[in-house]
């Protein structure tokens, strides 16, 4: 091959190549537009022998500019029965994050430095309970293309900008049609591999497209959490008073 035709293939591969960042961005615009949401939720919580346990929730989210704001309560069963959980996104800050506890009647707030504990036994962070938010990450190269389960997808890897992270990195696998995330691999603070989070049954409302199903596996622990969404209604015309400090208390 002479010099002239590998110089052209370089070319033509650095002009029809797309930034890890702009897969990122496409990919958090895909899932923006909604507004407010309300749906319901259903936990399946799975040790390392099988066993089960269902939880099922209420979620109302708010869509900011560049800040979200969400509100969790627990339905069933009986012992996390009224449990909620608030969370307000911040985007040169780390997240504003409580949470009540209806045994003890008290609002817990949850510090910068604990974000990356158990959300209620979980293999969810309450790191991880937070939207997805470019800006939250560093981002560098080129995205590569590969094939994962048949579906061409975009690898890119990011960095989180908080110190308080439980990550040191991520590896996700976006759909190069829809832009949407496919699997997440997140790494430890000791930079090895912690977590594996397969996304499922999106689902459709005009141009925006709310996820139906995570699945979070714990490959450390050998645990796994399921987070399942029905019911879903977006463009409620909910307000930032319906996500005051006060609701976790009524």
């Amino acid at each position: 091959m002479n010099k002239i035709l590998i110089s052209f293939i370089v070319l033509c591969s650095s002009l029809f190549a797309i930034s890890s960042y702009e897969v990122a961005q496409k990919s958090e615009d895909a899932m923006s537009g909604f507004e407010d949401s309300i749906s319901q939720m259903e936990m399946t919580l799975i040790n390392a022998n099988g066993q089960k346990k269902v939880r099922t929730m209420k979620m109302k989210v708010l869509e900011g500019e560049d800040e979200d704001k969400s509100l969790m309560e627990f339905l069933t069963p009986k012992d996390v029965k009224g449990t909620k959980f608030l969370n307000y996104e911040h985007v040169t800050k780390d997240d504003d994050q409580w949470l009540y506890l209806p045994a003890l009647k008290r609002v817990k707030r949850i510090a910068s430095k604990n974000k990356s504990g158990a959300f209620m036994g979980s293999e969810f962070s309450y790191e991880d309970l937070s939207a997805f938010n470019v800006k939250k990450y560093t981002y560098e190269g080129d995205a590569k293309e590969a094939k994962l389960d048949g579906k061409d997808v975009y690898v890119i890897e990011s960095k989180p900008v908080s110190k308080y992270s439980g990550y040191t990195k991520l590896i996700s696998y976006i759909d190069t049609k829809t832009f949407l995330a496919q699997k997440i691999e997140y790494f430890d603070r000791k930079h090895e591999l912690l977590k594996v989070a397969t996304f499922e049954d999106y689902k459709q409302f005009g141009e925006v497209y709310r996820i139906g199903k995570i699945t979070m596996k714990n490959v450390q622990n050998d645990k796994t959490t399921i987070l399942v969404w029905s019911e879903e209604k977006i463009k409620n015309g909910l307000k930032d008073k319906d996500f005051h400090k006060r609701y976790l208390k009524r």
